[in-house]
C-alpha cells in the first residue's frame, strides 16, 4: 500500500506561515525554512512587547504627571503621596491626561491636595 502523505494539511500548514511572513526582507518572506524561524522569532516579540509596551506607556504616564506637578511646585512623589491620603483615586492614564491636555483641572487637582506652605 502506497504511503499516505497529506498534501492538503501541509501545503495549508505552509501557506499559513508564508502569508505570515508577508513583506518580509529576502528569503525571510518566500523561503519556507527561513520563513518559519523569522515568524517564531515575531511571535516571541509579540509577546514580549505586548508586555513591554504596558512598561512603557506607564513610564510615559508618570514623566507627565511629574513635569505637570512640577510647574505648579510639587514633585510626583508627593503629588501621587498627597492624592491617597486625600483618597482622590485618579490612575495615572487620567492624571497624565490631565496634565497634557487639561492642564486648569490637573491644576484645580494639585490646589487641592496641596499642603499650605
Amino acid at each position: 500500500m502506497p504511503r499516505s502523505v497529506n498534501a492538503v494539511a501541509s501545503r495549508r500548514r505552509r501557506k499559513k506561515i508564508l502569508k505570515a511572513a508577508k513583506g518580509y526582507f529576502g528569503a525571510r518572506g518566500n523561503v519556507y525554512t527561513v520563513a518559519k524561524n523569522a515568524v517564531e522569532k515575531g511571535l516571541v516579540y509579540a509577546y514580549r512587547d505586548r508586555k513591554n509596551k504596558k512598561r512603557a506607556f506607564r513610564s510615559l504616564w508618570i514623566a507627565r504627571i511629574n513635569a505637570g506637578a512640577r510647574q505648579h511646585g510639587m514633585s510626583y512623589s508627593r503629588l501621587m503621596n498627597a492624592l491617597s491620603k486625600s483618597d482622590i483615586s485618579l490612575n495615572r492614564k487620567v492624571l497624565a491626561d490631565l496634565a497634557m491636555n487639561h492642564p486648569d483641572t490637573f491644576k484645580s487637582i494639585v490646589d487641592s491636595v496641596k499642603q499650605p506652605a
